[in-house]
């Protein structure tokens, strides 16, 4: 049977820094309240609320990380882009009869608006979900290898028993992916297929 495979979403399929930024920026104007833009983008990964956090208040934080999600939609979507070799590296999933699952700390409504936008078929979305969390999601969707960019996927990967492919295009150097756990490490996803077939033993 061929095996269903997990993609973290942002810096590993899509590169959401500047629709992030642009984000970012729209709420700064709506809040008065200053974020360093560059700063914020620089380590995408854990869930909106830690970044969040670093720029207000705790008792604004709720307030905050609503605005921020209103906000996304008309801001955040048009500019994303594809990085290189996710369209390729879906199609090879789905084309050897496997199912492909974005596993990702960004909701799971927005996620599918970056996924509609940018023509990227995918069979299932899990959301807000980081580190061990996204465990759970890879074990019930039956994900067998998880690709991500940051160090908490590799996290992810090793929870749930599975091997992870670490991706050099987040904030994480390979050197780091490999000590977080991962099985392999490729600078970008043009280098998946091999190192899934290098994974699966050409198992399909």
């Amino acid at each position: 049977m061929a095996p269903s495979v997990g993609f973290d979403l942002d810096m590993t399929l899509i590169d959401s820094r500047p629709g992030i930024a642009a984000t970012y920026r729209a709420l700064t104007r709506r809040t008065g309240v200053h974020v360093d833009v560059a700063l914020a983008v620089s380590r995408l990964g854990p869930p909106l609320r830690h970044e969040i956090g670093q720029w207000f208040p705790p008792e604004e934080i709720d307030t905050a990380v609503a605005q921020f999600r209103a906000l996304y939609p008309e801001h955040a979507i048009t500019p994303s882009r594809l990085l290189p070799g996710a369209a390729a590296a879906v199609e090879l999933v789905r084309s050897r009869g496997g199912r492909v699952v974005v596993v990702t700390s960004k909701l799971g409504r927005l996620a599918r608006l970056h996924l509609d936008h940018l023509g990227l078929p995918v069979d299932e979305v899990a959301g807000d979900l980081f580190a061990e969390g996204k465990a759970t999601a890879l074990r019930e969707h039956g994900v067998q290898v998880y690709v991500g960019d940051h160090t908490a996927d590799m996290v992810a990967a090793q929870a749930a028993a599975i091997p992870g492919i670490g991706v050099a295009s987040g904030p994480c150097p390979a050197a780091h992916l490999r000590a977080a756990g991962a099985a392999t490490v490729i600078d970008d996803l043009t280098g998946f297929p091999e190192a899934l077939d290098s994974l699966l033993r050409l198992a399909w």
